[in-house]
């Protein structure tokens, strides 16, 4: 296909970078996009995997329920979980016997070896102690994102890893979407020559970044993690993955600049919920994201009664994390941050993550030698400069079954065949694959924590 676009119509897309504004839209109509097709073939295996879950909060549902649709591949027999209404709710869900049902990760282990697997989703600062435990107990391992808390620990499941010679996924799940594996398959074909530069952003959006980061799970360094590592690791692992290079040096600016006391409205009292003056005008206002809209609410654990529900949401924003004032939280991770990254080869690398958007998600543009790709995760362009030619993909109505676009069943699928053909070639996202992005994320915190170029060696 000609590439037709006027330098009118060039310049607006370029400038969609940071605009939320679908890629599509603004194509001249006989560009017509092919869609990105998403590979539904289940390979068989030869007996389910059983797998142990240890956290039952959102992502370790949404990676057990994986075995609703598929029960001849996957098979959930136990739980380890604290929280008693997510534990009950879990066990009715997968029709877990009562002896396998946990309230600690500790529990999991003080018997014999009762799975293939387990699938820890617990918070950032409980990887470590429960991959450990699992692998020496001789179990694979599908680890939720960040690998631990610091890189000594990350280092010391890598090495038991290889010791115990077990497979260890990592839930990078962009990696399993069907945009970022066309985008991976373009930048691997040499049609855009030698990669030169990419730029990256992420956008978190203003409410996300309130919720989760702010009130949230993720909002505190010691209790779960820095931005880079607790969030962006995802978009540090797509960035490793492209080039195929070795990071060398990096650098990296930010700080948390709005959400702190110092900016508090007058009028504001420490909860939403305590007769605030501004709250009808706040952005974040508890009572608006949560009992008003009724969103953000899968960290409650509501009762099934949808009658109940608005009694128990006001309860938890009087006395829990969410209901707090976002000026008066205990919160200390950036609000923005960019990040420089040299690769071998002399790539150079942009990355930018952003909490005040309108719209979230993610942006690349990769730069090669013959030609470039300007993506939106709904839509990929592909200029190829020595044919003069045009290709666009959608990947906007791709049948998907799961979140992440289609990469949370996608890394599943994959995790699955990994585990029963014992082949960790299954899997794009490994640990040791995960190793170098991370240490990426470590080396750029150090460098905006001194204000000093990092140079990156494993």
């Amino acid at each position: 296909m000609k590439k037709n676009l006027t330098r009118r119509q060039m310049l607006k897309t370029a400038g969609l970078f940071s605009a939320s504004i679908p890629l599509l839209n603004f194509l001249p109509n006989d560009i017509k996009a092919k869609p990105i097709y998403f590979n539904e073939t289940i390979s068989p295996v030869s007996k389910p995997v059983t797998a142990i879950v240890i956290g039952a909060g959102a992502r370790g549902n949404i990676y057990a329920s994986y075995s609703l649709k598929y029960p001849e591949q996957l098979k959930i027999v136990g739980v380890a979980e604290p929280i008693k209404i997510r534990r009950e709710k879990f066990s009715k869900t997968y029709s877990i016997e009562p002896k396998y049902q946990w309230n600690t990760w500790e529990d999991v282990f003080q018997h014999s070896k009762l799975a293939d697997a387990v699938i820890i989703t617990t918070p950032d600062h409980l990887h470590y102690g429960p991959a450990m435990a699992a692998l020496k107990n001789g179990y694979d391992l599908l680890l939720e994102k960040p690998i631990a808390q610091t890189w000594s620990e990350c280092s010391d499941i890598l090495n038991l890893t290889k010791e115990k010679n077990k497979i260890v996924g990592i839930c990078h799940v962009l990696r399993y979407t069907p945009y970022f594996r066309k985008m991976k398959e373009v930048v691997s074909s040499g049609v855009l020559g030698d990669i030169v530069s990419i730029q990256h952003l992420e956008s978190v959006q203003h409410v996300h970044m309130s919720h989760s980061f702010v009130r949230g799970n993720w909002r505190n360094t010691k209790e779960s993690n820095f931005m880079l590592i607790a969030k962006s690791c995802h978009d540090l692992d797509i960035l490793r993955w492209m080039t195929n290079k070795n990071c060398v040096r990096v650098s990296s600016f930010g700080s948390l600049k709005h959400f702190k006391e110092k900016n508090a409205p007058v009028g504001s009292t420490l909860r939403c919920t305590d007769g605030c003056k501004v709250e009808s005008s706040c952005p974040y206002s508890a009572l608006k994201i949560y009992y008003k809209k009724r969103t953000w609410l899968h960290h409650f654990d509501l009762p099934e009664n949808k009658d109940e529900q608005g009694t128990v949401i006001l309860e938890n924003l009087k006395n829990g994390p969410y209901g707090r004032c976002v000026y008066h939280c205990d919160n200390d991770v950036v609000d923005h941050q960019i990040v420089n990254l040299e690769f071998q080869d002399d790539i150079t690398v942009a990355f930018s993550m952003e909490a005040f958007t309108s719209y979230h998600g993610r942006k690349t543009r990769i730069m090669g030698s013959m030609g470039d790709i300007v993506g939106d995760e709904e839509t990929l362009i592909v200029n190829n400069f020595r044919t003069d030619s045009q290709e666009v993909w959608d990947a906007k109505n791709v049948k998907i079954e799961s979140g992440h676009g289609g990469g949370d069943f996608g890394l599943m699928k994959d995790w699955i065949q990994a585990v029963d053909k014992q082949d960790e070639k299954f899997l794009s996202s490994n640990i040791e694959a995960s190793m170098e992005s991370h240490l990426i994320g470590f080396k750029a915190e150090e460098s905006r924590l001194t204000g000093k170029i990092i140079e990156v060696k494993i």
